[in-house]
C-alpha cells in the first residue's frame, strides 16, 4: 500500500493540484490530510477538492481548521476560545482578519464537514506497521519542534505511542528523524513551505 501524506495545504490550490500530479505518478492508493487545509486564499476551492477526490483520503485536523471553526462560533456566541497559537495569545491583526475572511466564506457548508475530523489518525501500512498521522505531535496540535529539537525533550511525547512511525507537519520543514524508537517524519507543507523555497512533494511510502 502507498500512502501520500498532504500537510499544511493552506487554501493554495494551485500548489495542491502541482502535489496530486505527483500523488497520480505514485500510484497512490490513499491520502492523509494532516491539517491546516485553511486558512489560505483559496479556502472552498481547496477543500471542494479535496472531498471530491477519488481516492480513500482521510483527513485530520490543524490549528488552522480549529481557529476557523472558532470563528463561525463567535459569529454566533461573540468570543473567541481559541486562536491557534501555541501559547493562546490572539494573533495580529493581519491573522485575525485571514481568520475572519475565511471562516465567513466557509460557513455555513463546511462548518459540519470540519468539526468531524479526528485530532489523529492510525493506518497500518505495509513494510512499516502502525503510524500514526497527526498535525504538530499527538497530544498537541500547535507545539512546535524541528530536526535539531533536543531529543530528550521529544522522547516523552513519543514513546507511549508504541508506533514505529509518525507523520506530522506544522511547521512546513521537512525532516525524517528518530527519536527513541519512533521514526518521526514531518511532510512539510503543500502550499507554504519553510526552508529552501522549492515544490513540496507529497511524501508516500511503498
Amino acid at each position: 500500500m502507498c500512502v501520500a501524506a498532504l500537510y499544511d495545504i493552506h487554501g493554495n490550490l494551485p500548489a495542491l493540484e502541482a502535489v496530486l500530479q505527483d500523488v497520480r505518478q505514485a500510484d497512490v492508493d490513499q491520502i492523509v490530510v494532516g491539517g491546516d487545509v485553511v486558512p489560505g486564499p483559496m479556502p472552498r476551492e481547496t477543500l471542494r477538492r479535496l472531498l471530491d477526490l477519488k481516492l480513500p483520503t482521510h483527513f485530520i485536523y490543524g490549528n488552522g481548521e480549529l481557529a476557523i471553526l472558532a470563528q463561525m462560533a463567535a459569529a454566533r456566541t461573540g468570543s473567541v476560545n481559541y486562536w491557534g497559537t501555541t501559547s493562546g495569545a490572539r494573533p495580529p491583526e493581519s491573522i485575525v482578519e485571514v481568520y475572519r475572511w475565511t471562516a465567513a466564506k466557509l460557513e455555513p457548508e463546511f462548518e459540519p464537514v470540519l468539526a468531524r475530523w479526528p485530532k489523529t489518525l492510525k493506518l497500518e501500512i505495509d513494510g512499516l506497521g502502525l503510524v500514526v498521522f497527526c498535525h504538530s505531535t499527538p497530544r498537541n496540535e500547535t507545539e512546535v519542534f524541528t530536526r535539531l529539537t533536543a531529543e530528550d525533550r521529544l522522547v516523552p511525547i513519543f514513546e507511549g505511542l508504541h508506533a514505529p512511525v509518525v507523520v506530522c507537519g506544522h511547521t512546513h520543514m521537512q525532516f525524517d528523524r528518530t527519536i527513541g524508537k519512533t521514526r518521526v517524519v514531518n511532510a512539510g507543507s503543500v502550499g507554504m513551505p519553510f526552508w529552501r523555497v522549492r515544490r513540496a512533494l507529497a511524501l508516500t511510502w511503498t
